[in-house]
């Protein structure tokens, strides 16, 4: 009999859910239930400006018409700003991250002056313009008031060297928000309990880095799973900002959990899981 998993659901207030948030939150349920488990729920509202009220309701709505209970309290990221803030602080203090006074169109000349500027998951790689500024010159520029962020140099971390060629250093943290995703996300992992990670494979690259934030951390970490991801008739990833089409859609048009796994090829994909939990 496998280890009793825990994963989880986290999904950000900022639209409605799609199929593809459907299938991820069937999928991280199911990796629970078939190992007598645990499904917890998260609410990734860091972006205040963007998550809206009505948004969450509507997550706790669609699961509950899904069938998709999940166990022990939600966990919303901005009750634990204080966490990440103290987070950010210790890597400070281990010499890993520096400030970038960057802006995008700083970034953005500076990409498009190197011929063939390499590139990451999440774009062009940070060029490192402030890599190499003294600490004396960049604790001048914020005490002048300088706005900046707080880039990790990965060059630093174990695995540093491969993380440098993929992943570039990556922005942890800004004055109006105290972490960034990569961070808040091994910390929300630790602070639930979560040793199964579940999420599409679009973020299957971006796994060395959090294995390293949690090593230098000194968190537990947990096992991944990368799956599928939904797409549309163009092969397109489903996402909010494209209109893909709300499960509050399908849900009014007369569809039901039935319907969305049939869409989603659900049995397909459970046989997948059970198979892996028999391995």
């Amino acid at each position: 009999m496998p280890a009793a998993l825990v994963t989880r659901f986290a999904p950000s207030p900022t639209g409605e859910l799609h199929l593809g948030h459907a299938f991820a939150a069937m999928v991280a349920h199911e990796w629970a239930r078939a190992s007598g488990g645990i499904f917890r729920l998260r609410i990734d509202d860091l972006d205040h400006t963007r998550c809206r009220p009505q948004y969450e309701e509507g997550i706790y709505r669609d699961l509950a018409w899904l069938g998709l209970g999940w166990q022990g309290p939600v966990r919303r990221q901005s009750a634990h700003m204080n966490d990440y803030a103290a987070a950010l602080e210790t890597l400070k203090g281990q010499g890993l991250l520096y400030p970038c006074f960057c802006t995008r169109a700083d970034i953005q000349a500076e990409v498009q002056a190197i011929a063939g500027a390499p590139q990451g998951p999440e774009g062009p790689l940070y060029p490192g313009a402030c890599r190499g500024l003294s600490a004396q010159v960049a604790m001048a520029r914020i005490a002048d008031g300088a706005r900046h962020a707080w880039r990790l140099d990965v060059a630093r971390l174990p695995g540093g060297e491969a993380l440098t060629r993929s992943i570039g250093d990556v922005v942890l943290g800004r004055k109006e928000m105290p972490a960034s995703y990569h961070l808040a996300v091994v910390l929300d992992d630790a602070a639930q309990g979560i040793t199964l990670v579940t999420r599409g494979q679009d973020l299957e690259a971006v796994t060395p880095l959090h294995m390293a934030l949690q090593t230098v951390l000194c968190l537990r970490r947990p096992g991944y799973a990368h799956h599928r991801l939904i797409t549309d008739e163009r092969g397109q990833r489903l996402a909010k900002r494209d209109g893909a089409r709300a499960l509050s859609t399908l849900r009014a048009q007369g569809a039901t959990p039935a319907d969305v796994r049939r869409m989603l090829d659900w049995p397909a994909m459970q046989a997948l899981i059970t198979s892996r939990l028999e391995a």
